[in-house]
């Protein structure tokens, strides 16, 4: 699938910032199957381009990011009863993978940062799919809602695993069990996003942060930096990190990354990495998505 055949998003590559927006504004960027295929497509883009440095994950308009699950069918959380062939191809034995669940995955295993610059409402999975972006930023008009429960399903996106991460079990278990909508002020004060803005300034403040990552790092290093940090969120011991650390570091120590950015240093000039992500991730990072479903 390429960017000219996208019906439901939009991606756009500038500078080495791709930027992947929900493009369903006449329904609040409600999700659908399509759309979950969609964004897997372009997070393989994302992957697939060496020229990319960083990811923007957006909504279109002002209005929403996205709605949560397109409800207009009427039967959206009864897979059997959608017959929808885009849903029929996550099926696994007798279980469908949750959309939002999939998005999230793929997010979990990208080689590029992803920053979610939140530009209005998001709830259900438009809240669960913002969470394995590695840095949120938002309006400051922006509501959230886990409203799962409130719809007789429970939490998708694999939010029981990233959610307590971002904002500690306390919150995550007020927001879910009650399924309440809240606003920026609250979000930023919990840690759900690192910082709010006007709508005008949103998407400039994201290519900022953007812009020093892509600037001023190793591609490489950012993609074993942001698997570390994820992947490690869940070791049993710090020893897991400290040899995961120890393998890294030698690897990436003998590297012409290493030495350009230590000679970029030494010389004070902005550093020219030669290392790519396509062809010089060291293992395991390798065969990090060498994951079947269970």
């Amino acid at each position: 699938m390429t960017a000219s055949q996208y019906e439901t998003i939009l991606y756009d590559v500038e500078d080495g910032i791709a930027t992947i927006t929900l493009n369903r504004p006449d329904r609040m960027n409600a999700m659908t199957s399509r759309m979950t295929q969609e964004l897997l497509s372009a997070f393989d883009a994302v992957d697939a381009d060496d020229g990319v440095r960083c990811v923007i994950f957006t909504g279109s308009g002002t209005k929403a990011f996205c709605a949560g699950a397109d409800l207009g069918s009427g039967k959206t959380f009864d897979y059997e009863a959608l017959a929808d062939p885009d849903l029929e191809v996550t099926r696994v034995g007798d279980v469908y993978r949750d959309g939002a669940g999939l998005v999230t995955m793929r997010m979990y295993d990208c080689c590029k940062p992803i920053i979610a610059a939140v530009n209005g409402v998001g709830v259900g999975a438009g809240t669960t799919m913002q969470l394995a972006a590695d840095i949120r930023i938002a309006t400051k008009t922006a509501r959230w809602g886990l409203v799962f429960a409130r719809r007789g399903i429970v939490i998708d996106g694999a939010a029981s695993w990233f959610l307590p991460r971002l904002v500690g079990m306390q919150t995550a278990l007020d927001w879910c069990l009650s399924g309440r909508i809240f606003g920026a002020d609250e979000a930023l004060a919990q840690g759900l996003v690192k910082s709010l803005h006007e709508p005008d300034e949103l998407l400039p403040a994201a290519r900022a942060i953007a812009r020093e990552i892509a600037d001023n790092t190793a591609p490489v290093s950012v993609a074993i930096n942001r698997q570390l940090l994820w992947r490690m969120a869940g070791a049993d011991h710090p020893m897991e990190a400290h040899m995961t650390d120890s393998r890294a570091i030698q690897s990436r120590g003998a590297s012409a990354d290493a030495r350009e950015g230590v000679s970029s240093f030494l010389e004070k000039r902005p550093p020219a990495f030669p290392n790519r992500v396509s062809t010089d991730m060291p293992d395991p990072w390798v065969n990090w998505r060498d994951r079947s479903f269970a």
